[in-house]
């Protein structure tokens, strides 16, 4: 198999991982590894916010993450991002865990910067089974997404396979 190949079916295999039951989250990784010219032309706008206009090596990745995002399994915070905005977010993820992790948050939880915050919430997701994981795009952002915590080894081979990096927060 070639790198290309690998990169293709770790990146199909970590949508599948993801997004269980939305097959379009798939296609849309492979379009953007298949035709990266005719994907950037069908999601010019999305793009655009992103500051991409051609073809980049990363765009299957950000692929996955906005199709993640369109489906409500990825949330996109920033990196300066108040701790209510973050919960009101994660709250919103259909991937979050079927237990609150909430309660086990202390009173001062909720007003630490955001990369502490995340790490506090991350281990409150592993307390509960759950994990919460950063697909990192090397940007001032943490796109996150929410799985159980006994795929988080899977998922981070896959992202490493494809050359990208998903990273567990609160370990």
């Amino acid at each position: 198999m070639s790198v290309a190949d690998d990169t293709r079916t770790s990146l199909a295999a970590a949508a599948a991982l993801l997004a269980p039951a939305h097959q379009a989250v798939g296609d849309r990784v492979l379009h953007a590894v298949d035709d990266p010219g005719a994907y950037v032309l069908a999601h010019a706008g999305a793009l655009a916010d992103r500051g991409i206009d051609a073809p980049v090596p990363d765009l299957a990745w950000i692929a996955l993450i906005d199709a993640l995002a369109d489906h409500r399994l990825l949330a996109e915070l920033d990196w300066k991002e108040d701790s209510a905005e973050i919960r009101s977010q994660l709250r919103g993820l259909d991937s979050r865990p079927s237990v609150d992790p909430w309660a086990l948050f202390e009173e001062g939880d909720m007003r630490l910067p955001t990369h502490e915050f995340l790490e506090t919430c991350g281990r409150h997701y592993r307390e509960v089974g759950g994990a919460l994981v950063v697909l990192d795009i090397e940007s001032d952002c943490y796109p996150v997404v929410g799985l159980r915590a006994a795929r988080v080894e899977e998922l981070t081979a896959l992202a490493a396979r494809a050359g990208f990096t998903a990273r567990p927060l609160g370990g």
